[in-house]
């Protein structure tokens, strides 16, 4: 599987973390009061609902009435949720409702971090959406592939949020200003430190390094929210090394329900796989789809063959320019291209809200992947359509299905002839 992002650290050490804000704890089985019928019961800022409401966000989701009332009290949270439940919105909205505007200190109030550009890009664009009607809070995002002076030049605003990828914001903390011991990127005043997909980052030993050298810069006082929809055992105790007492919010130990989202598998020759996939696009009616490769060379390759059957599809992985792929995202988010054929780049974090179909040309390298992909489409209790290729004689295609359906508890079908409309298409 290729790499979404470009580390080469060397692997690091864990160590423990200083402890952070004084939150409530709340062990994993304990409850959460799931009465709330709307933002409003949350007391959040006059600006905050208003721009709530007018995104048309009536009723906040289930993992929101269990994380906001806490986030926005300064207790640290450890989230795990399906893809498309907002996990997004409960740290930005407790970031803006808790930062302090009448400060004069210049340095950044809250640090949040994603693991690819398009994630940072993304997480940005929430920022900005739900601060509307909050024109003094500055949001500025840093990632590499764009020139350092221009995010030096960016720093010079004073944002009060820095949302960015680990190696840029790690980099501009430790280069300091010309002729004196002053960085670029000021962390000494972080109150709110914030991993989104926090297991892609804290999976990984290069990337979990560069974490933890950026976070022994910021205060030992401050907030720590980390979410995603995939948190194993094995790494929620180093998530937990970074906080104090969190508010864990997590997705039963039993069955994950995919609601809203229909599934279908299709065994086929590797060889015929891109036909069928052409027939698909031509009988499917969809918003949007993305179609998911293992590789960048294959996904490049597919979406030559599909502009030349006359799909204007884009192509999003890891080996294009950093501005070509900011572009193309850009593209997608405003609906000006239906079809993007996309690497595992795309299945985590990145929304793309009109996607109502997914088809995993490749079949994922294991559950918590297709969980990702899937998560795609259908999200926040809307339907959707996945259909995935299993390449005949493929071994692991085979035990990856059987792990997909043992672990959601579903009995996934073959493609049939012709699918209902109704079930992955809203009204």
């Amino acid at each position: 599987m290729e790499e979404l992002t470009e580390y080469d650290e060397n692997d690091a050490v864990d160590g423990d973390a200083p402890k952070g804000a004084n939150g409530k704890h709340k062990d994993k089985d304990s409850h959460v009061s799931r009465f709330t019928a709307s933002f409003q019961d949350f007391l959040l800022k006059p600006e905050l609902l208003r721009a709530i409401q007018e995104c048309g966000f009536e009723h906040p989701s289930e993992v929101q009435q269990e994380c906001l009332p806490q986030a926005i009290l300064g207790t640290d949270v450890l989230c795990q949720a399906k893809s498309g439940m907002g996990k997004t919105a409960v740290f930005v909205l407790a970031v803006l409702q808790q930062l302090d505007l009448s400060s004069k200190e210049t340095a950044p109030q809250a640090l949040v971090l994603g693991h690819t550009r398009e994630l940072a890009f993304q997480i940005a664009a929430e920022f900005i959406r739900f601060k509307k009607y909050m024109p003094e809070v500055k949001v500025q995002t840093f990632y590499g592939g764009v020139p350092i002076a221009e995010h030096e030049k960016l720093l010079a605003e004073n944002p009060h949020i820095v949302v960015g990828t680990p190696g840029r914001i790690l980099e501009l903390a430790n280069k300091t200003k010309k002729g004196t011991k002053t960085p670029f990127l000021n962390l000494k005043h972080i109150k709110m430190f914030v991993l989104d997909e926090c297991d892609k980052i804290l999976g990984r030993m290069d990337m979990r390094k560069d974490i933890q050298q950026i976070f022994v810069k910021t205060p030992v006082q401050k907030q720590v929210m980390m979410f995603s929809a995939t948190i194993s055992q094995d790494l929620r105790p180093t998530c937990k090394k970074f906080m104090y007492n969190p508010l864990d919010i997590f997705v039963s130990d039993g069955t994950i329900i995919l609601h809203g989202l229909t599934q279908y598998y299709l065994k086929l020759p590797e060889i015929q796989k891109t036909k069928r996939l052409v027939d698909l696009l031509d009988v499917l009616e969809f918003n949007q789809v993305i179609v998911f490769v293992s590789s960048p060379p294959r996904a490049r390759e597919l979406n030559k063959i599909l502009n030349d059957c006359n799909f204007p599809s884009e192509c999003m992985h890891s080996q294009m320019p950093a501005q070509q792929r900011t572009e193309v995202y850009k593209k997608v988010k405003d609906t000006k291209c239906r079809v993007v054929v996309a690497t595992n780049l795309a299945a985590r974090g990145v929304d793309i809200e009109k996607t109502n179909v997914v088809v995993n040309y490749d079949f994922p390298e294991n559950s918590d992947t297709y969980l990702h992909r899937v998560g795609r489409a259908g999200r926040f209790g809307t339907k959707g359509l996945c259909i995935s290729f299993v390449a005949q004689g493929n071994q692991k295609d085979e035990e990856v299905l059987q792990e997909v359906q043992k672990r959601f508890a579903i009995e996934i079908p073959e493609l049939p002839d012709s699918i209902d409309t109704s079930v992955y298409m809203s009204a």
